[in-house]
């Protein structure tokens, strides 16, 4: 990269980050997640809009010369990498413990449901997919259903927090839901992902998925029994916080090379060593908070601004395929994990509220996209039509949720009386 190439990549960083920021705040005062506003202003930023408006100023920031694009994909990968580090961070395994079956049929349904309607929906129209749905069709109507059953966690979780719900029955039900959701569907995309990529190590579907148990069992075995002791012996020897950063970036790291010398997605080793060190890491630890405002603030608006400069989502747009996706995403994830919470006993209206909770998407379906579309797993149609739907699920999931709430209290008056 040489002297001008520098200064634009510079400029490049600069830019995205402002954009993340005036689109990010203006979510965040219509009380929606700043990440929706981050893939916003990526879209404007992007070919959809400053692409089409002003083609040759977006060729001159946005070339396609090797050493910026490499560069710019490089601090991109390690942002998406600390960005799952965090969302790992927010899954609490404790929550499993002693839940009932309420949680048990809410996750399990939760999955099964939108996995069965996003594949079979593939296998059934396959013509209507096109050529990802024609060449592989049980792969493509696998990756869909994969697709379509995962939840997103730190989005779920923030609603939760704003609607005052998160230490309720309902809060608790969710969260215990959504963890197994988000082990169980990142495990699937893993498994998935490392049988597709043409230079993954070939192997059975049956042993991929020994090895990515295997792994997970060691990384969340290790973090879980050594995290807490080992970070504790290590204030002893390094600097604090800023040796608690370290040792962190460290473990990010590692963890994301073995995943992939093993032919697993570096996203899902990152993913694992947040599970693993959350209980080990209180939340009052200075460290732990400057490395999750750190992650949260620069290195995932970078990524998530990225997502929009991917495509052209006007060009891009079909309609048809918009509509299905985002109808089996809602029917599955609120039917299945509505179905189940009613099913374990509670009413229908808190039953309704869990399943509209656990559809919302946002920013791991984003990066399940997108890390799909790099590999030419989907087109851009397909890619296109689940980053509007991951958008459309989160934002409708707060409002739904508090109506149904609202709803909810007069019942539970009328019953007392």
């Amino acid at each position: 990269m040489d002297h001008h190439e520098l200064i634009l990549f510079f400029l490049q960083v600069c830019v995205m980050l402002s954009v993340a920021l005036v689109f990010g705040q203006a979510m965040r005062r219509l009380r929606q997640p700043a990440v929706l506003g981050e893939l916003m202003g990526g879209i404007v930023l992007g070919p959809t809009v400053f692409g089409a408006v002003m083609p040759n100023v977006y060729s001159r920031l946005f070339p396609t010369r090797d050493g910026i694009s490499l560069g710019l994909e490089a601090v991109i990968r390690i942002g998406m990498l600390f960005f799952l580090f965090v969302a790992g961070l927010e899954v609490n395994l404790a929550h499993l413990k002693g839940r009932g079956l309420s949680v048990a049929l809410t996750s399990l349904l939760g999955i099964l449901v939108p996995f069965g309607l996003g594949a079979g929906s593939v296998l059934w129209l396959p013509d209507f997919w096109g050529p990802p749905a024609q060449h592989k069709a049980l792969a493509f109507a696998l990756l869909m259903g994969a697709a379509l059953s995962i939840s997103a966690l730190p989005v779920i979780a923030r609603i939760l927090m704003d609607l005052d719900l998160i230490q309720g029955d309902i809060g608790v039900t969710v969260m215990t839901a959504a963890t197994i959701n988000d082990l169980a569907g990142w495990s699937l995309f893993a498994v998935i992902l490392s049988t597709l990529m043409p230079d993954s190590p070939a192997r059975s579907v049956a042993g991929t998925l020994g090895l990515v148990v295997a792994f997970s069992l060691a990384i969340l075995g290790l973090g879980r029994w050594l995290g807490r002791p080992v970070l504790h012996w290590l204030r002893s020897f390094v600097a604090w916080p800023s040796g608690f950063i370290g040792v962190t970036a460290v473990l990010v790291l590692v963890a994301a090379a073995l995943a992939e010398t093993i032919g697993i997605h570096a996203i899902f080793g990152a993913f694992l060593v947040g599970v693993a060190l959350g209980k080990g890491l209180e939340r009052e630890n200075h460290a732990h908070g400057i490395i999750y405002q750190f992650a949260v603030s620069f290195f995932a608006p970078l990524y998530f601004v990225s997502i929009g400069l991917e495509a052209d989502f006007a060009a891009n747009f079909d309609l048809p395929i918009v509509l299905l996706v985002l109808f089996v995403a809602c029917a599955g994830k609120i039917g299945g994990a509505g179905l189940g919470a009613w099913m374990g006993g509670m009413r229908p209206t808190e039953a309704l509220a869990v399943g509209f909770a656990m559809n919302a998407r946002g920013a791991m379906e984003v990066i399940l996209a997108s890390v799909a579309l790099e590999y030419r797993l989907i087109d851009e149609r397909i890619f296109v039509a689940l980053i509007i739907m991951a958008v459309l699920t989160s934002m409708v999931s707060a409002p739904a949720l508090h109506q149904l709430m609202k709803a909810r209290r007069p019942l539970q008056r009328s019953v007392s009386l």
